[in-house]
């Protein structure tokens, strides 16, 4: 048994949930993936997938087996890249995550341009506000907003962004700026929706935090549709500056409460640490390290 070649049709299964689908993309016949699962269950000696007349589901020896397979995968790709030489051009699929703003907003355009210099490349973009196990979910690279946890990843710091409560000049000029947090109550409060059913803006003054518990008026599922709230004027917001940077600029939008912010999150572009990265994951990550800190948006300071 091809015990690599089990491992991707074990991957391919487990994230198309279906063998018929694995099969389709891997161009071999259904018989033929059930048989080499069949044949690394036996090796393993445990079940690594239920199967129901709808759906295919790892089970709980399949989940961990699935990581550790995309881990050897990836380091067997990373090791015939180093033979066949390090300064190879790009090429292959390259597979990276942003959370879904600043995904459109800054990781787009460095991705088209990337695309047009290497054009062996493919790329395939995950943007959500979640926060993205690399490994787990079989990604390159991905850009972070926030502190980071200690982790295998090599991380580079490109930038930081604040969190700023804003709301447009006319919403202000009708209703008056705040100039405390708690003078917020008076003001009509635009939230996106999260945990907590009780929205609570933390604050920073002279050392000292404090958490305001908020009563919205209106709340949202996204961010560009709280922006677009705010845009009409119809109240006050809090978002991380970058989401704003456009509008700040042009004067559509303004922030308040300067004194008060939190201190500013940092921004790094992450990937896996290993000794001879992929040149297709080397030459995205340079690009995104430059693009990223020449922003004026992102305030990048070394």
């Amino acid at each position: 048994m091809d015990r690599l070649r089990a491992m991707s049709i074990f991957v391919s299964v487990a994230q198309a949930e279906s063998f018929s689908a694995a099969a389709r993309s891997l161009g071999m016949s259904a018989p033929a993936v059930t048989r080499a699962i069949s044949e690394l269950e036996t090796h393993l000696g445990v079940r690594l997938l239920t199967r129901t007349t709808r759906i295919v589901r790892t089970t709980d020896a399949g989940v961990r087996y699935l990581e550790d397979a995309r881990r050897v995968i990836a380091e067997a790709d990373e090791a015939d890249e180093a033979v066949s030489g390090i300064t190879a051009e790009p090429q292959g699929r390259l597979a990276i995550t942003a959370p879904a703003l600043f995904g459109r907003m800054f990781v787009t355009p460095i991705v088209v341009r990337y695309l047009r210099r290497y054009p062996a490349v493919n790329v395939t973009s995950l943007f959500v506000d979640r926060v993205v196990n690399l490994i787990e979910e079989g990604l390159d690279a991905g850009l972070r907003i926030g502190h980071l946890p200690d982790s295998s990843m090599k991380a580079i710091r490109v930038g930081q962004v604040r969190t700023v409560v804003c709301a447009s000049p006319a919403y202000l000029a009708a209703h008056g700026v705040p100039g405390t947090p708690d003078q917020l109550h008076s003001h009509t409060i635009i939230t996106t929706s999260g945990i907590s059913p009780v929205p609570e803006w933390r604050f920073v003054h002279q050392d000292k935090t404090s958490a305001v518990r908020m009563t919205p008026r209106l709340t949202l599922t996204t961010n560009d549709a709280a922006i677009e709230a705010v845009l009409a004027g119809f109240g006050i917001t809090r978002l991380l500056s970058y989401q704003i940077a456009p509008y700040l600029a042009c004067g559509k939008l303004e922030i308040v409460l300067h004194d008060y912010e939190p201190a500013p999150l940092p921004i790094h572009v992450i990937h896996r640490e290993n000794r001879q990265a992929a040149a297709k994951v080397r030459t995205f990550v340079d690009m995104a390290v430059s693009s990223l800190r020449a922003d004026a948006a992102l305030a990048y300071r070394a």
